[in-house]
C-alpha cells in the first residue's frame, strides 16, 4: 500500500529539512542552556536539558491545563492531573495517542473489541474512556486512531470527573491542545527516516500577520511498516491551520481548520487458544511467530478521515473577568474491513474456525468490518475570573455547553468468491494455515455496506467551579455539574434483519469536592471526592449508540446510568523553581449499578467494580541537563459484585494492570550531546470479554513487559539538530493488550528512526 516514491510525503520532506528558506530570522546565542529567558523573538538554539520550562521556540511554559474549568494552579488542583508537553511528544518520537500515553501509567488501551473496534479506546484506572477524549475542552467523537503533530500538550485527568467532562467518564478523561497563533515569526521542520520503510515529515509555521494578527501552519505526512508485523503498514498526511486576531487585546478570534487522512492495513493480532482448543501457553495466546499475520492484502484496508472547523472567541473585560466561546463543527470516517483470525466458523463449532488436519492446523479467516460517518456541531461558553467576598478570594467558571452529534452504523457484507481453498472438513475458501498465514493468499468477491443504523444525541450540560482561598494555607475546591442527555435512533439486534427504532433521555448531576492544604506556596496537601455518571449506551461499550435499554425482565426498560465514585487524597510540590513538579496520590474508585443476572432471567442494575491505589509522577528538570518525565501505578482492582453464579466476581478488571511504570530522561553530556531514553514496565493484564476478567473457561492475559527507548540529540549548530530514536532497543517480543476472546495485539519490533530537526 504504502509508496516510499510518494510525491507528498517526499516535498513534504523536502520542505521540513529546507524549513529555514521560508522564513528568515536573526541567529542568537543559546539562552536556553544557562536557564536565562527566552530572547524577544522567541528563536533559540537546541536544548534538549531544557524542553520541560522551554517550548520548542524558546517561550517560557507553565505545564498547565488549558481549560478554564481548572480554577486553580496545578498544584491546587486536588485531583491527579498528568500535563504532557509537547517536548515530550517530540523527544519520544510519538506519532499517535497510544504513543504518548505510554508515557503515563494507569492508562492502558483494550484491544480491538465492542462498539470501537480499530479505534482509539484508552482505558483510565480500569475504566473504559473512549468517549472522553477531547479536543480543545471539546468532546472529540467518532472513532479514529488520533495524530499528534498538531498538539501542543495532552492533559490527562485522573478519576470520576463528569463534573469536567459529562457523561461516561468514571476513570477519567483526555484532552488533546492544539497549537496556536503566536506573535512572532518562527518556522520549525523535522525530516525523519527509518527502518521498516519509515518517513515522517511534518512543518510547524508561524507568522506575525500584524500587530495583534498571526498565523499557523502545521502539515505532516508519513508512511512505513510496522516492525515485526508481516504487511502491515501506513500512509497518513493531516494540516492543520489555525489564523488569529486580536492577541494580546481585550478580544482575541480565533478560526482554526484540522485534517487528518489515515490510510494502513488493520492489524488484530494473533489468535488465541479458544480458537483451537489446544492452550499452548499459559497466557492463552497461541504460541505463533509474533510476525504472524492473518489479514488479507487484497482485501482488508482501514481508512480514517477527520475534518474540523474552529472558531473561538474570547473578550477579557478586565483583569479579573473574560468570557470564552468556542464553536465546532466536525466530520470523521472510521471505515474498514479486517480479518479476524480464526473466527470464520460458526459461533457453535468447537473450535471456532480450526481444525487440525494431517498434523497441521488451519483455521478460516473471520471478518469484521464498519463503516461509522460522525457529525458533530458543539458549543461551548465560559465565564471565568475571579472576585472577593471580605477577605475570601474566589477563582470561579461557569458554563453552558450544547452539542448535537449524529452517528451512523453500518457493516459490510463481505462475499469472498475465490481464496486460498479450505482442506476438509473445513469448507469453502479463505483459509490459512495457523503457524504459517500468508497475507498475499488470493482472494477476489465483493464488499457492499449492508443495513445502516443511526443515533442522534443531544446534550446540555451546566456547570460551576470555584477554588476558594481561605487565608494563605487552605483552599476549598467545589464543583457541581447538571447535564440534560437524550439519544434516539435504531439498532440492528444480533441476528435482526430491519433495524429497531430506540430512545432514551437522561438528567443527571455530578459533584467535585477538595480540600488542599499548603505548607508552602509550591506545594499542597490534598483530599477530594468526585462523580460521575455512564448511561448505558456508553457503558455498553458503543459510541452513543441509540440503546440504554435492558434484557430479561428489563427488556424495554430504559435504565439508569451506571454511577462513579472517586476519592483521592494526595500531595504536589513543585522545585528548584517550578522546574520539576512531584506528585503522589492514593485513590479508591467505586463504579455502581451495572445491569448484572442476579438470579436465572432476573436481572437488576446491582453489578459494582473497585480499583484502589497509588500514583506517583515526576516531571521536569532535576539539573540544568537533567530533564526526566514519568512515574508509577499500582492498581488493586476487583469485581465485588457479578452475576448470581458468582463467576469473576473477586477477579481483576480486564486492561486493569497491577502495575505499571514508565521513566523518559535525558542528560546533556557535553555542551551539543544529550542522551538518555525511556522504560516501561506493565505487569499482567486481564482481557476483556471473557464473563470478566481472570476467571471463567478463558483466563486469557497479556504477559507483563519491560521495554526500554532510546535516545540521542546532537546540535549541529544553533538552529539544527540529528535526533535519534531506538523505540523497543531490547527488540523485546510482548502483548500490548487482548480481548480476551478472539486475538491478542502484537507490540512493534524494534526500530531506528533518525530526525533532522530545523528551528528558524
Amino acid at each position: 500500500m504504502s509508496d516510499p516514491r510518494s510525491a507528498a510525503l517526499k516535498a513534504l520532506l523536502f520542505a521540513s529539512s529546507a524549513a529555514g528558506m521560508l522564513c528568515a530570522a536573526p541567529a542568537v546565542a543559546s539562552a536556553a542552556a544557562a536557564g536565562e529567558p527566552a530572547p524577544a523573538d522567541g528563536v533559540v538554539s537546541q536544548d534538549a536539558t531544557h524542553l520541560g520550562t522551554l517550548d520548542v521556540n524558546g517561550h517560557r511554559v507553565k505545564r498547565e491545563p488549558k481549560d478554564p474549568q481548572f480554577v486553580a494552579p496545578l498544584v491546587d488542583t486536588p485531583r491527579t492531573v498528568t500535563v504532557i508537553p509537547q517536548q515530550i511528544i517530540e523527544q519520544t518520537a510519538a506519532t499517535s495517542l497510544q504513543d504518548i500515553l505510554r508515557t503515563s501509567p494507569g492508562i492502558t488501551f483494550g484491544a480491538g473489541e465492542g462498539g470501537q473496534p480499530l479505534a482509539d479506546r484508552p482505558f483510565i484506572r480500569g475504566q473504559a474512556s473512549g468517549n472522553n477524549v477531547f479536543v480543545d475542552g471539546i468532546r472529540d467523537t467518532g472513532g479514529q486512531q488520533r495524530e499528534v503533530f498538531n498538539l501542543e500538550q495532552v492533559e490527562v485527568i485522573k478519576g470520576a470527573d463528569s463534573v469536567y467532562s459529562g457523561r461516561g467518564s468514571g476513570g477519567g478523561s483526555i484532552n488533546l491542545s492544539s497549537k496556536a497563533p503566536r506573535l512572532s515569526d518562527f518556522v520549525n521542520g523535522s525530516a525523519g527516516v527509518g527502518t521498516d520503510a519509515y518517513a515522517r515529515g511534518t512543518v510547524d509555521a508561524n507568522w506575525q500577520v500584524g500587530p495583534t494578527a498571526a498565523m499557523r501552519l502545521n502539515l505532516m505526512a508519513s508512511q512505513g511498516d510496522v516492525p515485526g508485523r508481516n504487511g502491515v503498514d501506513f500512509d497518513k498526511w493531516g494540516v492543520g491551520a489555525a489564523i488569529a486576531a486580536g492577541l494580546g487585546t481585550p478580544t482575541t478570534i480565533t478560526a482554526s481548520y484540522y485534517h487528518l487522512d489515515s490510510d494502513q492495513m488493520p492489524d488484530y493480532g494473533i489468535p488465541l487458544f479458544t480458537k483451537t482448543n489446544v492452550r499452548t501457553t499459559d497466557s492463552g495466546i497461541l504460541d505463533v511467530p509474533y510476525d504472524s499475520f492473518y489479514g488479507l492484502k487484497a482485501r482488508d484496508y482501514l481508512t480514517n478521515t477527520v475534518d474540523s472547523l474552529t472558531l473561538e472567541v474570547e473578550h477579557r473585560f478586565s483583569e479579573t473577568l473574560a468570557l470564552r466561546n468556542v464553536t465546532r463543527y466536525a466530520q470523521t470516517l472510521n471505515d474498514y474491513v479486517v480479518t479476524n483470525p480464526g473466527d470464520g466458523g460458526s459461533a457453535t463449532s468447537t473450535p471456532r474456525g480450526a481444525a487440525l488436519i494431517d498434523g497441521v492446523w488451519w483455521m478460516k479467516r473471520g471478518v469484521k468490518s464498519r463503516w461509522n460517518p460522525t457529525e458533530t456541531l458543539a458549543n461551548v461558553t465560559d465565564l471565568h475570573g475571579a472576585f472577593l467576598t471580605g477577605a475570601i478570594k474566589h477563582d470561579f467558571d461557569v458554563g453552558l455547553e450544547l452539542s448535537r452529534e449524529k452517528n451512523r452504523n453500518a457493516a459490510y457484507v463481505v462475499t469472498t468468491l475465490t481464496g486460498s481453498a479450505c482442506p476438509a472438513p473445513l469448507t469453502g475458501v479463505d483459509c490459512t494455515p495457523v503457524y504459517a498465514p500468508n497475507p498475499n493468499d488470493p482472494w477476489t468477491g465483493t464488499i457492499t455496506r449492508g443495513t445502516e443504523t443511526y443515533s442522534d444525541t443531544d446534550v446540555l450540560g451546566l456547570y460551576a467551579f470555584d477554588s476558594v482561598s481561605l487565608g494563605e494555607r487552605w483552599k476549598l475546591n467545589l464543583g457541581v455539574r447538571y447535564d440534560r442527555y437524550a439519544v434516539e435512533g435504531t439498532e440492528l439486534p444480533r441476528g435482526a434483519v430491519v433495524p429497531v427504532a430506540r430512545e432514551a433521555d437522561w438528567d443527571f448531576v455530578n459533584y467535585q469536592l477538595g480540600l488542599v492544604y499548603k505548607p508552602t506556596a509550591s506545594s499542597s496537601l490534598y483530599a477530594s471526592w468526585s462523580t460521575s455518571s455512564t448511561p448505558p449506551t456508553i457503558s455498553a461499550g458503543d459510541q452513543n449508540a441509540a440503546g440504554g435499554l435492558g434484557s430479561g425482565n428489563l427488556a424495554g426498560t430504559v435504565l439508569d446510568p451506571e454511577q462513579t465514585e472517586s476519592v483521592e487524597i494526595g500531595a504536589k510540590a513543585n522545585l528548584f523553581g517550578d522546574r520539576l513538579a512531584l506528585s503522589g496520590a492514593l485513590f479508591r474508585l467505586t463504579r455502581k449499578d451495572a445491569a448484572i443476572e442476579v438470579a436465572p432471567g432476573l436481572f437488576e442494575q446491582a453489578g459494582e467494580a473497585r480499583v484502589q491505589g497509588l500514583e506517583l509522577g515526576v516531571s521536569g528538570s532535576i539539573t540544568d541537563k537533567w530533564q526526566v518525565f514519568g512515574g508509577y501505578t499500582w492498581m488493586d482492582s476487583e469485581l465485588t459484585r457479578g452475576a448470581y453464579s458468582n463467576v469473576n466476581v473477586g477477579d481483576p478488571l480486564a486492561n486493569t494492570p497491577e502495575h505499571s511504570a514508565s521513566l523518559f530522561t535525558t542528560y546533556r553530556v557535553l555542551p551539543k550531546l544529550s542522551l538518555g531514553g525511556g522504560v516501561y514496565y506493565v505487569s499482567k493484564s486481564w482481557g476483556g470479554n471473557q464473563g470478566g476478567a481472570g476467571g471463567g473457561a478463558n483466563r486469557i492475559y497479556a504477559p507483563e513487559y519491560a521495554r526500554v527507548d532510546l535516545f540521542a540529540a546532537y546540535d549541529i549548530n544553533e538552529r539544527a539538530s540529528l535526533q535519534l530514536n531506538v523505540q523497543n532497543a531490547g527488540d523485546e517480543d510482548y502483548i500490548i493488550r487482548t480481548n480476551g476472546v478472539h486475538h491478542a495485539d502484537v507490540a512493534p519490533a524494534r526500530q531506528a528512526i533518525l530526525t533532522l530537526n530545523v528551528r528558524y
